[in-house]
């Protein structure tokens, strides 16, 4: 397929709209951005993803809007509602139900906070009869929690989100706190005591992804490839340093 059909297929309304995760503070974040030549798709959003987004549209040469959602279940859920046309998030089986991943481009740990005085040393020590785990409901974690803890009982916020997640951890005697470990590793400061574990049960692994309903195999096999060039020169890494982030995440090899 051409340049232009490959356009043609992922943006039919001539605009590329991507889908970002605002919750995903280390891929995504409000404000001004970092480069001097800041383009116009930026000025209120910045980060690996809206980088890699205006890469994707300035390759396909089509304008590009960036389409926010607070968390990625939301982002998930409106894969058939024609809002975007690629969606930047975390992959997981639930999700790749009704969105078609790429490989992903980076990935980040996640693991649990504990309490001080905890019992819980290392990771697999979780899964146990009276533990309590918090988790933001909807985050990529949750879902594998949901599919891999078995006697521990998992709590899940009534909306998504971390400070609620944070919020129940801190009211259980006997918990630990699923997240990522930069999050996580930033609450720790802030509550004396309190330790992230080594290791971690699962990563999340960030990829590009097009809805199912639209996936069409020339333009995804497009995307893939496209992402395996990225990674292979640089680009990837060279954004990851440019937005501080170096050692909180790393390109999939």
């Amino acid at each position: 397929m051409s340049l232009s059909s490959i356009g043609s297929s992922l943006a039919p309304h001539g605009v590329l709209r991507v889908g970002i995760n605002l919750s995903n503070f280390l891929l995504v974040s409000k404000g001004p951005h970092l480069t001097p030549d800041a383009p116009s798709y930026a000025p209120s959003y910045e980060g690996v993803v809206p980088d890699l987004a205006h890469r994707l549209a300035q390759h396909l040469s089509l304008p590009l809007e960036l389409v926010p959602y607070k968390n990625p279940a939301l982002l998930t859920a409106d894969a058939d509602a024609d809002r975007y046309d690629v969606a930047c998030l975390g992959a997981e089986p639930q999700r790749a139900e009704v969105i078609c991943f790429t490989q992903p481009y980076c990935e980040i740990q996640a693991t649990f906070l504990v309490p001080p005085g905890s019992p819980l040393k290392e990771v697999e020590d979780v899964d146990a009869p009276g533990v309590d785990v918090c988790v933001s409901r909807g985050a990529a974690y949750c879902l594998w929690l949901e599919s891999n803890l078995g006697k521990a009982t998992l709590h899940r916020t009534d909306e998504p989100g971390l400070s609620g997640s944070l919020n129940k951890y801190l009211a259980k005697e006997h918990g630990a706190l699923a997240g990522l470990r930069p999050w996580l590793l930033d609450q720790a400061v802030n509550l004396p005591g309190h330790t992230v574990l080594p290791g971690s049960f699962m990563s999340v692994q960030q990829s590009f992804g097009v809805p199912r309903s639209r996936a069409d195999g020339g333009a995804t096999m497009f995307l893939e490839r496209w992402i395996g060039e990225l990674k292979e020169g640089g680009v990837v890494q060279d954004s990851i340093e440019l937005h501080g982030i170096a050692g909180k995440l790393s390109v999939v090899k």
